[in-house]
């Protein structure tokens, strides 16, 4: 592969770091591209944790058969430790000859030549970043008298990756944030479901036991009967509590998958409503996180329109690879009361179609909604995939 150089590498590499809002992917971006802007043979980038050591560390250049070999993450020592506390780049010849150098565990891969910079916002360091090992040709190699090293080039490049580096890292810090705010609102409205159907339950459960209790005197078996339902009414409230303990924790698709946090919503959106909830989710590839969170969304949305707008007994949701293969397809189906989608869209009511539609497009996919008065309603959004 012939290396890009110059401007054409930096945009690359500013490009590359902007595909992505994941925090862990911007990281490894970031390190990956300042890898090949600059030639190294080894690639490192640090997050302090605040406790001096690193809440995430990434490397690039090293298998994984040797990171695991060389141990737990490092601390904050050393060199290291210098830039992250100075914020200012460091650029050696020989790292293992400046006094601040406090050694490598044993299956570390030597390095000699050495370029570090920090990842600062203002005058918060978000990390740093460091490379080892400059590449060069032989007639580099010749002309530097058989070694290779960094040059202020190097360095500048290095510097105006890091300042692009730290708005990606911030904004990846922001979107997560975002993200986490909109799952806890989700598990908000979740949790206000679950209450209002424990709180009817509880509500008859309490009519039940005055009705048994006014029945004692003149109706005995009528005032048993009436308490047998007490009884029933009882465990049914203390299962959806139980229920609502177990699934109100956070939506967490990057550890559950799309169809297990699809299922557990589900699960509480079929207790808490008289309709029929159900999901039928066949094997799919991983998706990528962006598309899983827009077919979450969309699938949300949806649900909450047939749930509290179309009357629907029943509501089915089905998720699995499209007929052609790769990608997704999410289908919404229930039968409620349908609408005429021109005519909510000429008097200007939505029912988060336009949200759905945006999510859909978004994330490279498309939304397609059926439905005409007494006939219920079906949306569908497929993703390609990767």
């Amino acid at each position: 592969m012939v290396r890009r150089t110059g401007l054409a590498a930096v945009s690359a590499a500013l490009l590359a770091m902007n595909r992505t809002l994941e925090v862990r992917d911007v990281l490894q971006t970031i390190v990956s591209s300042a890898r090949e802007l600059l030639d190294a043979r080894y690639a490192a980038l640090g997050v302090p944790d605040g406790a001096g050591g690193f809440a995430q560390f990434i490397v690039d250049g090293v298998s994984d058969r040797q990171w695991k070999a060389i141990g737990p993450l490092p601390r904050q020592h050393g060199i290291l430790a210098a830039m992250l506390h100075d914020a200012t780049p460091v650029r050696l010849a020989d790292v293992r000859q400046d006094p601040r150098f406090e050694g490598w565990p044993a299956a570390h891969p030597e390095m000699s030549d050495f370029l570090g910079m920090p990842i600062a916002d203002g005058d918060e360091v978000l990390g740093a970043l460091f490379l080892a090992t400059k590449r060069c040709t032989p007639e580099q190699r010749r002309a530097a008298g058989g070694a290779c090293a960094f040059t202020e080039e190097d360095e500048e490049l290095l510097g105006i990756l890091a300042q692009h580096a730290a708005i990606a890292l911030t904004n990846a810090r922001l979107y997560e944030r975002s993200r986490e705010l909109t799952i806890a609102d989700e598990r908000a409205r979740l949790a206000h479901e679950l209450h209002d159907a424990v709180a009817q339950k509880l509500f008859s459960l309490r009519l039940t036991a005055q009705a048994a209790a006014t029945l004692m005197d003149r109706d005995p078996a009528r005032a048993r009967s009436e308490l047998r339902q007490v009884t029933r009414l009882a465990a049914e409230a203390t299962d959806e509590l139980r229920a609502a303990v177990i699934e109100l924790r956070p939506a967490a698709l990057e550890e559950d998958g799309l169809a297990a946090t699809l299922r557990a919503q589900i699960q509480v959106l079929d207790r808490a409503h008289p309709a029929r909830v159900t999901l039928e989710a066949s094997d799919a590839k991983p998706l990528p996180a962006a598309q899983e969170e827009a077919l979450l969304r969309v699938a949300q949305e949806a649900l909450h329109n047939a749930l509290r707008h179309a009357a629907a007994d029943r509501v089915t949701v089905s998720l699995g690879p499209p007929p052609a293969g790769g990608g997704a397809v999410l289908r919404i189906t229930d039968d409620g009361a349908g609408f005429d989608p021109e005519a909510v869209r000429g008097a200007g009511r939505h029912l988060g179609l336009v949200s759905m539609r945006d999510r859909a497009q978004a994330v490279g996919g498309t939304l397609t909604v059926r439905s005409a008065p007494g006939a219920g309603t079906v949306i569908e959004m497929e993703v390609p995939g990767v």
